[in-house]
């Protein structure tokens, strides 16, 4: 039995146990200890299978491209915990080392079809390599109740002559297939059935265009116009939207992952989590500006209260920055710095002295509330922001801490940003 997803297939089906070994043959009970899947024989776990990973792939031999099946420990994992939840999922799928190369939540019900004795689930098993088609059971095992042979004999048993459906179950076959949903992300929701062209809108629009340059570049107004045209008087300024910029270290507690969750929903989320998270869901990077909207409540002389929404964008780089304008308008709009401690986070600023970037902007000094203090941080003028590791519904009070300190600053050293958000 040289085929390892034959030798899975059939010890699932005859109910075996399977267990592991290490290199040298001693019995663990810890797949991530193990080398070795015992089947009917040991087989290496990180042995590729004849599962394709990717539906694009056009790879036939799993032996000459490795990358574009999945291994042996990757499809047993996925039927091994065919029951456990998305997230237990993807926490046993780290805690096994396999960062990269497993069966995804979307494909493992498939999988563990097909491992059940499902045809139809298969259409990513390639043939083994000689011309044995996906499925075929070992040596000695009697093929599948309605398989076909093309070695079967007429003359030999009822039990082994060839399948005929029954009519009445094709029309019922083909009448669920026509009513079936296909299942869609929110990547592909977004795409038409049919490709638009806008190329008569331009057309249409190239004369007007034309006509507004060449006004442009010839009228001579008065200086007086912009004071008597209503057009330049309706005309409102561009919001000027505050910026907040986090450390882009990867050990940072806030990151470009979950910084949208803290920030917006006050719930902490470890960045691993959230990345591994939207890596499932098919994003495995995350965007370069990320909008953050709260609610806020003003009160006027009055005291009359208003709820307004404002927004805030996020970057985690000098490159995302420059999106804004670059140079000293975007660095006007930088309203809060979050820092990790590290002084190396401040080399492409436009202030590179701790000391100095922190009289122009807010700063945070992020950290677990049972980390030591920092004494690097002492002479710098950040607040601290302390995460407890364990109790999240201690969070809010602490993002809510973490605004009423920005408004304040902000509304004493920059309060055009307060206003325009």
């Amino acid at each position: 039995m040289d085929d390892p997803l034959v030798a899975l297939r059939a010890s699932i089906k005859s109910k075996l146990p399977i267990t592991y070994t290490t290199a040298d043959g001693t019995p663990t009970d810890a797949l991530r200890n193990a080398s070795h899947l015992v089947l009917a024989a040991p087989l290496t776990k990180s042995t590729p299978t004849r599962y394709k990973n990717s539906s694009t792939s056009t790879a036939t031999n799993p032996v000459t491209s490795p990358g574009d099946f999945y291994s042996l420990e990757a499809v047993y994992l996925a039927w091994h915990l065919r029951d456990a939840p998305g997230g237990e999922y993807m926490k046993q799928m780290r805690e096994n080392g396999l960062t990269a190369g497993f069966v995804s939540i979307t494909e493992r019900k498939a999988v563990v079809e097909w491992l059940e004795g499902n045809e139809v689930s298969g259409e990513k098993v390639v043939a083994i390599p000689g011309g044995t088609p996906p499925g075929t059971p070992p040596r000695g095992e009697n093929p599948p109740l309605g398989s076909s042979s093309t070695s079967a004999d007429p003359s030999s048993s009822p039990s082994k002559r060839r399948y005929e459906p029954d009519k009445k179950d094709l029309d019922s076959v083909k009448r669920i297939r026509q009513n079936e949903v296909e299942l869609r992300d929110r990547n592909s929701v977004l795409r038409g059935t049919k490709t638009t062209n806008f190329s008569g809108v331009r057309v249409a629009f190239a004369a007007k265009v034309k006509k507004l340059k060449e006004a442009k570049t010839t009228a001579t107004p008065a200086p007086s116009t912009s004071l008597t045209d209503p057009t330049l008087q309706s005309r409102k300024a561009r919001p000027q939207y505050p910026i907040i910029i986090i450390s882009s270290s990867p050990t940072a507690l806030i990151t470009m992952h979950n910084v949208k969750l803290f920030l917006q929903d006050s719930t902490f989320e470890p960045s691993s989590t959230a990345r591994a998270r939207a890596a499932a869901e098919g994003n495995p990077r995350p965007e370069d500006v990320i909008a953050i909207y709260r609610k806020r409540t003003n009160i006027d002389g009055s005291g009359r209260e208003t709820e307004v929404q404002s927004r805030y964008f996020v970057v985690d780089s000098v490159e995302a920055l420059s999106k804004f304008g670059g140079g000293e308008k975007a660095w006007e709009r930088v309203v809060c710095v979050m820092t990790t401690g590290q002084a190396w986070q401040f080399r492409p600023y436009k202030w590179k002295e701790p000391r100095q970037l922190f009289h122009h902007v807010k700063g945070f000094y992020v950290s677990w509330s049972n980390d030591p203090p920092n004494t690097k941080i002492k002479d710098w003028n950040v607040t601290e922001l302390k995460i407890d590791p364990m109790r999240r519904h201690v969070d809010k009070s602490v993002v809510a801490h973490f605004w009423k300190t920005l408004d304040t600053w902000t509304m004493a050293n920059k309060p055009s940003l307060i206003k325009s958000s």
